[in-house]
């Protein structure tokens, strides 16, 4: 037994060294893996090759062939004037112009394209999302391209296959993509009939002999788009909690969007890109596949959108950057709701600056947790945020909204939550919206929510119990592994 832990040291030891001197991890990452392979020794030797380790050079190959394949599409799209670079021509309502570097960031850092023809629509229940949804791909006459980081087989995953199928047998092209880890116990096999009707079905990066590295890096995001027209994004998955059905964890309580408008290109194309990954197929430019994915329609809306994605595959954390600008930006009014909030360094830092700039800063988590671990790391950050005179609320359920808006004038609501994770190792994607009249919707919705909230003051944050402050702050400090 002596030899194997000695083993275990010696190999911890290169570990360590290996963190310091040749991984350049964030400090606080880094920290936090040097102490769980000295103290924690066996535990630290089992989970850091599957969830300390950069990525490998072949994995960093792969992602950066993506990156390339992305930046060689949108110039294809731009070329065919399917997206357009952003241009203050575009802008339609003066009062947005001082939320203007706003959208240069995006269109310089993410290479983000800025449109100003959309209409969409937000919905909160499940029930609505869905049923919506549902319509949508019932009336899809040639293609429906579906990506989804949780497809449950249950009654509403079943549902959806079932439809699709219908589809597929009419002759619509359907594809389905879903995150192998995300929907670890839904059977392939759920997907037969459809395959067999013509859909094409496959796991984002499944997980294998010899690829298990790779469960740190999921695809997080939701995408659905119907013929090229409609497009869905936000919180929700497919399955029957997102329902409210999950006895556990209810009411849920989540936000999602229905987009018509050129932003639909940018979600088409982010599908494309994660579907010629995961089916290691070629993808094709030619004018009748364009036309097909990105059909010309004359957009009757008004809303400037931008649709941004980070992960692994691109350089830098575009949407806590594209966070951090907009609370920065902030004049009046800072709203926040997040499942989970284990942010790092820079984000709780610039909603302090902005609390001390005189910014109503208010936070909503949830009351009901879904990860215990998670939960506790999350409540561990209340702290910062009430001694410097934000204010913190509880909602009386499971929120999983991943919605922030500032001064009622620019809201962004997407996939990734206000944690590491999804800055850092997941694939997500966010729509941040520059319109007074939806914006300011997003405030009510929140306000709403607010109003049958609980209001976590400091005295009673103070009287929480030791063994939760214990937990908490163990908790904390594995925070940027959870």
């Amino acid at each position: 037994m002596s030899w194997f832990l000695g083993t275990i040291y010696v190999l911890n030891s290169i570990t360590i060294i290996t963190i310091l001197f040749v991984e350049r991890k964030k400090t606080s990452t880094a920290l936090s893996w040097i102490l769980i392979l000295t103290f924690i020794p066996v535990l630290g030797f089992i989970f850091y090759p599957i969830l300390g380790r950069n990525l490998r050079p072949n994995q960093k190959r792969t992602f950066a062939l993506k990156k390339k394949l992305d930046i060689l599409y949108k110039e294809r799209l731009h070329k065919e004037n399917y997206l357009l670079k952003y241009d203050n021509k575009n802008y339609i309502d003066k009062e947005l112009i001082p939320y203007e570097d706003i959208i240069k960031m995006n269109a310089n850092g993410a290479n983000s394209y800025y449109s100003s023809d959309n209409d969409i629509q937000i919905y909160t229940k499940g029930e609505d999302k869905f049923k919506a949804l549902l319509e949508d791909i019932r009336a899809a006459k040639e293609t429906i391209n579906i990506l989804y980081y949780i497809i449950n087989n249950d009654k509403l995953g079943n549902t959806v296959v079932d439809l699709l199928t219908k589809k597929a047998s009419e002759g619509v092209e359907v594809r389905v993509l879903y995150d192998h880890v995300g929907s670890i116990l839904t059977p392939h096999t759920m997907f037969k009939k459809l395959i067999k009707c013509g859909g094409e079905v496959y796991r984002f990066s499944p997980i294998k002999i010899g690829t298990y590295t790779r469960v740190n890096y999921r695809n997080h995001r939701k995408i659905a788009i119907i013929d090229g027209k409609i497009a869905y994004t936000g919180g929700m998955n497919i399955g029957d909690e997102y329902l409210g059905l999950d006895s556990r964890i209810k009411p849920w309580r989540d936000t999602h969007l229905r987009i018509t408008g050129t932003s639909v290109y940018t979600l088409q194309e982010r599908f494309l890109m994660d579907w010629s990954y995961a089916s290691d197929s070629e993808r094709e430019t030619d004018i009748s596949t364009l036309n097909k994915f990105f059909p010309k329609v004359k957009c009757k809306g008004s809303i400037g959108a931008q649709v941004i994605s980070s992960g692994p595959d691109v350089n830098g954390d575009h949407i806590k950057k594209a966070y951090i600008k907009m609370i920065a930006s902030a004049k009046k009014t800072i709203y926040i709701q997040t499942p989970y909030f284990i942010p790092d360094d820079s984000f709780i830092e610039a909603l302090q600056i902005a609390i001390l700039s005189g910014v109503d800063v208010k936070i909503m988590l949830p009351k009901i947790y879904d990860k215990l671990l998670v939960y506790r790391a999350t409540t561990s950050y209340i702290k910062d945020i009430l001694q410097y005179g934000g204010e913190v609320y509880l909602y009386p359920g499971f929120l999983h909204s991943k919605m922030l808006v500032i001064d009622g004038k620019v809201a962004s609501i997407g996939t990734a939550n206000m944690d590491v994770r999804s800055f850092s190792y997941n694939f997500e994607v966010n729509t941040f919206i520059y319109d007074n009249e939806f914006s300011y919707k997003c405030n009510q919705i929140f306000e709403k929510d607010r109003k049958i909230s609980e209001f976590v003051t400091k005295e009673v944050y103070d009287k929480r119990k030791l063994y939760i402050k214990l937990q908490e702050n163990l908790c904390r400090l594995f925070s940027p592994m959870l």
